[in-house]
């Protein structure tokens, strides 16, 4: 980067050199040109001529050479001021309003230090008399403690590690420090001022010498000035570097932790690489992929920086193009003025050579032959150069016109409209994203109702369910009549609940409806909004196409213009053809003079010289008529642009009506949408923002408009200044040299921010400026309060916005949730059905239980069995009832922290209304703080207007005494004419309160006349000082006049008297714009005093509303409780009396009863009959009363029905008077809703009109500095000083020792954990020093070239310098003149310090109006605050109201019992009547003779009778009127709130509309006034301008008079002067001209710098914060994988555990392999033994078949013979049982033959030999008797040896122990018969292990027990299940001899 920025910079100079070059060698080229020309022409005329006669041709040429210079130095001092003078204005005006601006915050200091500073002007004014030898020092004091202060800011300039926070204090600090200087500076100013008036009461010959000071301490102070400046630099170089090595840091700690990064990534690679080698496959994978993903991820950062440099290499193409075009600008601007200079110079050699030429052909005649054709042949090419060059210039005018001015306003113009365009598009899209928004809610809600009613559907559908499961129950159990019917009972009541179910879906199908239908609604209102909408950019559309016609009209303009400016260019061609026109006439009178001296010999040459003569006056005669014909069309286009500003001003009041009637129309708006409901007041509250953006686009019309007028004033100003190029350019360097002054500004302000950093600065600042922090601290907490005001009040609203909106949810939640509730009530409802009707079913089961005792089994199971099914139902229900009281549960939950949150909402609601009246209050306090502010500017405004106007009269104070008291007296005719309505209390309280107001009025009239008494009496002091201090200077102005009167010194008072007009000028100015303040400052006391009566009304409006209210209050009670009290006593009454009727009737009906059994008895008849006839007589009497009794309250009904008549009359004529009441109310409310609407836009046009008067303010203090720029570029220009350039090197090793300091410390102060990072940190600071050490180099090397070029510079100066020290003799006299202007200056700033003086005073009297009005908004809060008790009362008495309403109610109802209670009392009454007529019938039968006197005693009882029934009709009648009546009257009563409720409002319309009124009308009638005034000024200033060009015209005319005197009376004098005048003013514009290149090559080279520097900033920033993003990505990447890389670990670590897991199965597998080899070798080796076993075995029964045991057969044959012959059939039995012979046939053998021994023995024994050895022998088959005994026996044996046993299977699961289970069972089974021995035997076979088993089971033959009948014995005698086990042959190899197993036997 710093390399490419070298390059360029190199390349750029170069260029520049090059193109200097090129120009510099053609101007020489083309001078020389014209200098050999003239020497030429020179040397052919001293050749020819005689001496004397071209010294004097000389002459004259010099004299009017230098008349021309004059001439046009003039022009183009004029033109020059003309330009200032309009810069000047522009600047004042924007100067103007930043000084008001400043002011408004000055206001809150001066307020503080008000009291003080009159205390210091009174000792001022004493000391100033007494101390006149003090005042020099002073304010040198002052300059060398501000210049030791910027010393100290330098000094402490070196500590770097800032933060933004840090910044933004030291630019608060900077603040109060500038506040500071320019306070010091007045207070200088004020001291000065004192000192001169001081000194010129006293000696008037010690003012030079004082003057003399005041000069040396300006001088003081601007080195002073130039010394900071100079600091600043050098601190500004400092900064650059520490910054620059920030970056360097930066950017190195960014590489080292992207190298760190990386290393860890590689680490952890490695890591990851090293644990997979002991991984299983799919952890191999799993890097894989984890590695597959880094480098994926690599690649993107590889990518990313790629596109990261493609980024940067086009912005470097960007930035290059940039430069290239501003090298070709700035060329293109260098070689226009090259020309312009060239072409100057070749118009001013023309016109000396045309002067040369008439001389000669006036002087002499003889020598023109000889000389005309070179004459004319230069000539030529002089204008043939002069076309190029105008051709040339015409070009680049022409470019730079269209290409600078047309289309950047066009394109201005056009992405203006296009951004207002686009921004409208984006409020109408905001506004639809939000109605969308609020759509989309609306759909979700619908949703949630539709998905509830699913839930609901479900319900239900399980309820069906279970009705149909019910009714399969009710199927099963047909048998229990009861169960049935209960069931019945119970579906009857489901298909209730059912129906109830059905209804609730109906209803919440109906209020989906409803929402349905307001979300319809809700899309209509937002159609009608859409077309308000539509409505609103029509009317916007409306207000482009005015825009567009206005543009239209300036394009127009445009045109003209460029029409005009063409007219100019052909007036030149015009000319130029003219000039050929001359040459022609030149060549033709050339010519006529050869003819002349041909004809000279012939004739006298006086009729040539006539004709020529006459020829001559001719062409100057046509000349004359070409300009004045120029002038004619210069005055027709100066017409052209009055019209044109006229049209514009029409345009601006057509734009103010279109505006009115806007509001109108807004204001109709208003009134309508204050009927609609609260979804209509958001909408509307969108609207009134789209109303605002209106307004701001109306503004931004008017804007434009004035920009337009602007553009038309510089386009006339172009159009009068064609032809002064250079001066634009001269001005374009005057406007870069001041944007380069506000950027070091800038700079220093920077510089200053850095420096309050450090801490210790601030210690050393903070002893020294302690009261100046307070000072800045209130301004600043001040600014701070109101824009947190603002903003709260921004959140506020939004907040607001948000809570409505919250509101609105929370109103549909809980609809929904009300909903829920009632869908929750019904189905708890059904629930508890469910659950009686399980109860029931339980109930019936445990009934059904004894019903079926009686019946059969199966019913009971069924019954059971249906129980259980009941009882899993029951479970079911009562499950899904806990799940529903859970969800309840929850839902109340939920609805409880609903109510919660709505309550804390309606809280924080109710909270911030609270704070939104607290802000409105604020802001009406701060409007009317602003108001007064305003008001006071203009009091100070007009005061100084009065004392610039008339400073030697004296101020009139009792026109505004009179003024006040008219307009007291006006306010109180208002006040009495809008007053006639109220009472006499009120008028008198209001009397009360406009007393003292003027009272006040009065005290404040008196404090502003003592205040204008005190400034009037100092203003006189001083003008009458300033007045001596005049005269003098003029005096020596004039004495001055009379020393030098040469050519020189007039160009120069002519330039000073320029300047004076222009300040004259000015201040003609101001005091317009002054004029203009004082008109606005009547029309807001005019707003006060109106905003003062509507106050007095309102306080009168709350005093009547007081006072109704407790009226009505009063009414209310007393009416509603004396119609309660009345209704109760009636009613009672009436109980009372039908309970005395009833009571007659039952005695009646007694006695008559009592007579019936009498007559039945039948005993005393006649006795019964007097006493029937007293008791008729008696109940008559009684009827009588009754009658009487009826009557007298039937008079008291009609009294009081008449009574209510009367009252309610009353009721209505007071419902007239408030309807009456309420018309006025509302007329009162529009006229008060049409006064504030006026109040807020005069509000606003305050603040515009303050904006306005802090830029004009502004604009005065920026023309007053560059009044003193010029002075000081005056002084400058005559002391020219070689530019000091300073390096800031030696700054930078402290500031890298700061560094290492700050390095050092950061260490000690962070704690130890945070070690680490404070390293990475370090090295990435390293990193960034060596980035900024390289910008560093970087910068030296920039200074090193600059140093270098300066030299160069310097050189050229030192030659310059000889030159011009002899200028400097001149110039010192023209000095002296210039600091007698200056002190004319300083007199005139002085004057401006009273001004300012006055300002405060003024501004003491805008606080104690201030004051006032903070009274009056306190008595306006009082008032506030009694409305809102007043309010609170109403509802209180709203609320009684509401419980008398209710107790009314309950009477009522009481009432209505009392009537039914009557009734029955009445029905009682007709029966026992009946019953009394039907005993009177009675009576008549058994009675007949006695019926006449009874007759007539019935007859007059029934007429009675019907009276009374007629009396109760009326009764009744009576009181239906009275309810009637009681209804009409509470009507009557609504109808009369609602009608004072409209009367309120129709009287806020009313007071809305009446001030709506006036203030149209009062605008109306300031416009009109506005306007008038507007062209008063402008007639004023065009008469001004007319005398000033007479004037002008007049001085010019005597000035060339005198100066042409002083000429011909000077001539000799002038030749030497002028001469050395013409070539020093050649070395000067030649040195002017290479300054104004090497200034303009600097210029180039500080922007460049400065783009390069910005440029460098913006890029580094946006690296940093590209790198920054970098950093947390790769910090994020990292993250995740260390995250990836601990996860990996820990599957590595399960993965070990389980590898070493089944490292360890796989060991115990190898064992148990080697265990299963080793047992399978021994298996075999077993086997083999088995087979070798089995071999010796076969070999042995081999060998043993043939052989017998005797030893056995011997045993058993001698037993058998030892044995009793009893037993002997047991033995025979235990042989068969051993030889296995079954029982019954060894029976069978017993009986067949008991016989022989041989029967026996053969039986037993034989046909062994003859049976097969694989089968036993049978007991029939018949042995050889031939044989023996032991033969036999042995064949047995042999034959039994050879078992049937199939062969072995050697499987390991067939083998059993010997104490296998079967055996034992065996043992066991064996003595309960012997039919079981077979059976034994064959399972032994089975059982036994033929490996474990032994040959035989020993078992011993004696039984050592004891057990048995035969107590001990021998075995054989014994029971076999005792001793022994049944014998089987034993499982070895068939080649067993019998006899080894016998012995075998024998040995157990």
């Amino acid at each position: 980067m710093s390399s490419w920025l070298g390059g360029l910079g190199s390349g750029l100079g170069q260029s520049l050199g090059q193109v200097g070059g090129s120009l510099a060698s053609l101007t020489g080229q083309i001078s020389n040109f014209t200098k050999d020309m003239l020497m030429e022409g020179t040397e052919e005329v001293e050749a020819e001529f005689p001496n004397s006669r071209t010294k004097e041709i000389e002459a004259i040429h010099t004299v009017l050479r230098s008349e021309n210079e004059r001439l046009k130095k003039l022009c183009t001092d004029l033109e020059e001021k003309h330009e200032a003078s309009e810069l000047q204005i522009k600047q004042q005006s924007t100067s103007y309003r930043n000084q008001l601006q400043q002011k408004e915050v000055e206001i809150s200091h001066l307020k503080a230090r008000q009291i003080a500073l009159q205390e210091q002007f009174l000792k001022l004014q004493s000391a100033a008399q007494s101390t006149h030898t003090e005042a020099g020092s002073v304010p040198a004091t002052t300059a060398s403690s501000s210049f030791g202060y910027g010393l100290s800011h330098a000094s402490t300039f070196h500590d770097d590690g800032m933060d933004f926070g840090d910044i933004i204090s030291s630019q608060q600090e900077i603040n109060r420090l500038s506040n500071e200087v320019s306070r010091l500076e007045s207070e200088v100013g004020h001291w000065r001022h004192i000192a001169q008036t001081s000194k010129a009461q006293g000696t008037h010959s010690s003012d030079q010498s004082e003057i003399c000071k005041l000069q040396n301490i300006i001088k003081e102070l601007k080195q002073n000035r130039s010394q900071e400046i100079d600091d600043h630099q050098h601190e500004m170089s400092v900064l650059q570097n520490a910054h620059q090595q920030k970056l360097t840091e930066i950017t190195r700690r960014h590489r080292e932790e992207l190298s760190d990064y990386e290393e860890r990534i590689e680490e952890l690679e490695n890591l990851l690489q090293q644990g997979g080698s002991g991984v299983v496959e799919t952890d191999h994978s799993k890097i894989q992929e984890m590695q597959k993903n880094i480098q994926v991820l690599q690649t993107e950062k590889v990518e990313s920086t790629k596109k990261i440099e493609e980024l940067e290499d086009q912005i470097k193409d960007i930035n290059k193009k940039l430069s290239s075009v501003e090298n070709d600008r700035d060329v293109l601007r260098r070689e226009q003025e090259q020309l312009n200079v060239e072409k100057r110079q070749i118009i001013e050699e023309c016109e000396s050579l045309k002067l040369e030429c008439s001389k000669l052909q006036q002087n002499d005649t003889v020598t023109e032959k000889e000389r005309i054709l070179p004459q004319s042949t230069s000539v030529e090419e002089v204008f043939r150069l002069r076309q190029a060059l105008s051709d040339a210039e015409n070009e680049i005018m022409r470019l730079s016109s269209l290409n600078q001015d047309d289309s950047l306003a066009e394109d201005n113009l056009k992405l203006k409209m296009q951004v207002q365009v686009l921004e409208k598009e984006k409020a109408l899209l905001s506004q639809e994203k939000e109605l969308q928004i609020s759509l989309l809610k609306l759909n979700n809600e619908y949703e949630v109702i539709k998905a509830k009613e699913q839930e609901l559907n479900q319900s239900i559908n399980e309820k069906e369910i279970l009705v149909a499961e019910l009714e399969e129950l009710d199927k099963q159990n047909q048998h229990m009549i009861l169960i049935k019917d209960q069931l019945s009972k119970q579906r009857n009541e489901g298909d209730s609940i059912i129906s109830k179910l059905k209804q609730d879906l109906d209803d919440e199908k109906k209020r989906v409806h409803q929402l349905e239908d307001d979300k319809m609604n809700i899309t209509k209102e937002l159609d009608v909004q859409k077309d308000k909408l539509i409505q609103s950019e029509l009317v916007l559309n409306e207000l482009h196409l005015t825009k567009q016609k206005l543009e239209d009209k300036v394009e127009d303009l445009v045109d003209q213009l460029n029409k005009s400016q063409k007219n100019n260019l052909n007036t030149q061609k015009e000319n130029f053809e003219l000039k050929e026109h001359i040459r022609q006439n030149e060549e033709e009178l050339s010519r006529v003079r050869n003819e002349l001296t041909q004809s000279l010999n012939q004739d006298s040459s006086s009729n040539c010289k006539d004709n020529i003569l006459k020829e001559r006056e001719a062409e100057v005669r046509n000349l004359k008529q070409n300009l004045s014909e120029l002038e004619q069309l210069n005055e027709n286009l100066k017409k052209v642009a009055f019209d044109l500003k006229m049209e514009n001003e029409k345009l601006v009041l057509a734009c103010e009506d279109v505006r009115h009637q806007l509001e109108e129309t807004v204001a109709d708006n208003n009134q309508i949408s204050l009927e609609k409901n609260t979804m209509v007041e958001t909408l509307k509250l969108e609207k009134g923002q789209i109303e605002a953006e209106l307004c701001r686009a109306e503004k931004r019309l008017l804007e434009e408009a004035n920009k337009y007028k602007q553009t038309i004033e510089e386009l006339s100003n172009a159009r009068n200044l064609n032809s002064s190029a250079l001066q634009q350019e001269h001005e374009r360097l005057i406007k870069l040299n001041r944007e380069k002054d506000f950027e070091i500004d800038e700079l220093k302000k920077n510089i200053e921010q850095m420096d309050t950093n450090n801490k210790e600065t601030k210690e050393i600042l903070s002893s020294s400026l302690e009261e100046q922090k307070q000072l800045t601290q209130l301004i600043h907490e001040k600014e701070i309060l109101i824009e947190k005001l603002e903003e709260r009040s921004s959140e506020l609203q939004g907040e607001l916005v948000k809570y409505s909106e919250a509101l609105r949810k929370n109103e549909i939640l809980r609809q929904t949730i009300e909903e829920k509730d009632r869908s929750l009530g019904s189905m708890k409802e059904e629930n508890n059905h469910l659950q009686e009707e399980l109860e029931r079913l339980r109930e019936q089961q445990s009934r059904a239980i004894p019903v079926a005792e009686p019946k059969t089994l199966d019913s009971i199971t069924g019954l059971e069995s249906e129980v259980t099914q009941l009882n899993i139902i029951k479970d079911h229900l009562e499950e899904e009832i806990k799940h529903y009281q859970k969800i309840i549960e929850d839902q109340n939950q939920s609805k409880i922290q609903l109510l919660q949150s709505l309550q804390e909402q309606k809280k924080e609601m109710d909270e911030f209304r609270y704070q939104h009246e607290q802000m409105n209050v604020t802001h009406t306090q701060l409007f009317l703080e602003k108001d007064e502010e305003i008001k006071n500017l203009q009091k100070t405004i007009e005061q100084i207007k009065t004392q610039l106007h008339e400073e030697r009269q004296d101020i009139q104070t009792e026109n505004s005494d009179i003024f006040q008291e008219t307009k007291v007296q006006s306010l109180n005719i208002e006040n009495g004419s809008e007053k006639h309505d109220l009472s006499k209390a009120e008028t008198e309280k209001l009397v009360k309160g406009i007393k003292e107001r003027e009272l006040e009025i009065k005290l404040l009239n008196e404090k502003n006349v003592s205040l204008t008494k005190q400034i009037d009496q100092l203003s006189k002091d001083e003008v009458g000082k300033l007045t001596q201090i005049i005269q003098q200077k003029d005096l020596e102005i004039q004495a001055l006049h009379a020393r030098i009167s040469s050519a020189s010194y007039t160009q120069d008072i002519v330039y000073l008297q320029q300047q004076l007009q222009a300040y004259a000028m000015e201040r003609e100015k101001v005091l317009a714009v002054l004029s203009d303040k004082t008109r606005e400052n009547s029309h807001l006391k005019t707003e006060y005093h109106k905003m003062m009566d509507i106050v007095a009304a309102k306080e009168a409006a709350l005093i009547k509303l007081q006072d109704e209210n407790k009226k009505l209050s009063t009414r209310f009670e007393s009416s509603s409780q004396d119609m309660f009290r009345e209704t109760v006593q009636n009613l009672s009454r009436i109980i009372r009396e039908k309970d005395i009727e009833i009571d007659a009737l039952s005695q009646k009906c007694q006695t008559l009863l009592a007579v019936l059994q009498t007559s039945s008895s039948g005993t005393e008849v006649g006795g019964v009959n007097s006493n029937q006839f007293e008791e008729l007589l008696q109940e008559r009497d009684k009827l009588k009363q009754q009658v009487k009794k009826m009557e007298e309250w039937k008079q008291q009904v009609m009294t009081t029905v008449q009574n209510m008549q009367h009252e309610s009359a009353q009721l209505q004529e007071e419902l007239h008077q408030l309807q009456a009441q309420v018309l006025v109310e509302s007329d009162n409310n529009s006229k008060l809703q049409v006064d504030y609407t006026g109040l807020i836009q005069s509000y606003e046009q305050n603040e515009t009109k303050l904006k306005n008067f802090g830029q004009e303010l502004a604009q005065v203090q920026h023309s007053i500095g560059q009044l003193c720029n010029t002075k000081d570029l005056l002084l400058g220009k005559l002391d020219i000083i070689s530019p000091q350039l300073s390096s800031g090197s030696s700054l930078t090793p402290q500031s890298a020792e700061s560094l290492r300091a700050s390095e050092s410390d950061v260490p000690s102060e962070s704690s130890q954990f945070l070690q680490q990072e404070i390293e990475e940190l370090r090295k990435s600071l390293q990193e960034k020093d060596a980035t900024i050490r390289t910008l560093q180099e970087n910068n030296h090397r920039l200074s090193d070239s600059i140093a270098a070029s300066s030299e160069l510079e310097r050189k050229k100066y030192e030659q310059t310098d000889s030159e011009i020290k002899e200028l400097k003799e001149k110039q010192d006299i023209l000095q002296k003149s210039l600091k007698e202007k200056d002190l004319l200056i300083k007199a005139k700033s002085d004057q401006l310090l009273f001004s300012n003086e006055n300002f405060t005073n003024k501004v003491n009297e805008n606080e104690l109006l201030r004051q006032a009005v903070t009274n009056l908004k306190e008595r306006i809060l009082i008032l506030e605050m009694d409305i809102s008790k007043l309010k609170g009362e109403n509802e209180k008495i709203v609320e009684t109201s509401k419980g008398k309403e209710t107790e009314y109610q309950a009477l009522q109802e009481t009432n209505m019992k009392f009537s039914m209670m009557l009734r029955e009392r009445e029905f009682e009454c007709h029966s026992m009547k009946e019953k009394a007529l039907a005993f009177e019938q009675l009576l008549k039968e058994k009675e007949q003779g006695k019926t006449g006197e009874l007759n007539q005693l019935l007859n007059a009882v029934k007429s009675m009778q019907e009276k009374t029934v007629t009396f109760q009709q009326e009764r009744d009648q009576v009181m239906l009127s009275l309810k009637q009546k009681q209804m009409e009257n509470s009507a009557l009563q609504n109808e009369v709130q609602r009608l004072r409720d409209k009367e309120f409002r129709l009287n806020q319309e009313l007071e809305r509309l009446r001030n709506h009124l006036l203030e149209s009308e009062d605008s109306y009638t300031r416009e009109v006034l506005a306007a008038e005034d507007r062209e008063a000024k402008l007639r004023k200033k065009v008469t001004v301008l007319e005398e000033k060009l007479v004037s002008s015209s007049n001085a010019m005319e005597n000035a060339s008079h005198q100066a042409n005197v002083q000429v011909e009376s000077l001539q000799e004098q002038l030749n030497i002067v002028s001469k050395q005048r013409d070539e020093i003013a050649v070395q000067l514009s030649v040195s002017q001209e290479q300054l104004k290149q090497y200034a303009l090559s600097l210029a180039n080279l500080q922007m460049v710098l400065e783009h390069f520097q910005q440029e460098e900033k913006a890029m580094y920033s946006a690296e940093l914060e590209k790198q920054k993003q970098l950093i947390a990505e790769w910090k994020k990447k990292a993250e995740n994988l260390e995250g990836k890389v601990i996860s990996l670990q820990e599957r590595l670590d399960e993965a070990n555990a389980a590898l070493d897991s089944a490292s360890r199965l796989t060991e115990q597998l190898d064992l148990k392999e080697e265990q299963i080899e080793e047992l399978r070798k021994q298996n075999e080796l077993r086997q083999e033994m088995l087979d070798d076993v089995q071999k010796k075995l076969m070999n042995l029964v081999n060998s043993t078949e043939g052989k017998v045991d005797k030893v056995l057969m011997r045993n058993l044959f001698i037993g058998h013979f030892h044995t009793p012959k009893n037993q002997r059939h047991e033995v025979l039995r235990l042989m068969g049982s051993i030889l296995g012979v079954k029982r019954e046939e060894m029976e069978q053998l017993f009986n067949e033959d008991r016989g022989g021994v041989t029967r026996w023995m053969t039986g037993w024994l034989g046909g062994g030999s003859k049976s097969v050895p694989n089968t036993p022998l049978r007991p029939n088959q018949q042995s050889v008797f031939n044989s023996s005994f032991s033969e036999l026996f042995v064949k047995f044996l042999e034959t039994e040896s050879h078992p049937s046993v199939p062969p072995l299977k050697l499987s390991v699961h067939d083998m059993k122990p010997l104490d296998s289970p079967g055996r034992r069972k065996l043992d066991t089974n064996v003595p309960e018969s012997f039919k079981d021995t077979t059976e034994s035997r064959s399972g032994r076979r089975a059982d036994v292990n033929p490996f474990l088993a032994p040959r035989s089971a020993a078992v011993p033959l004696i039984n050592p027990a004891g057990l048995g009948p035969g107590g001990p014995g021998h075995l054989l005698l014994k029971p076999i299940s005792d001793v022994l086990p049944t014998f089987t042959p034993l499982p070895v190899s068939p080649d067993n001899s019998a006899g080894v197993v016998l012995k075998d036997l024998l040995k157990q």
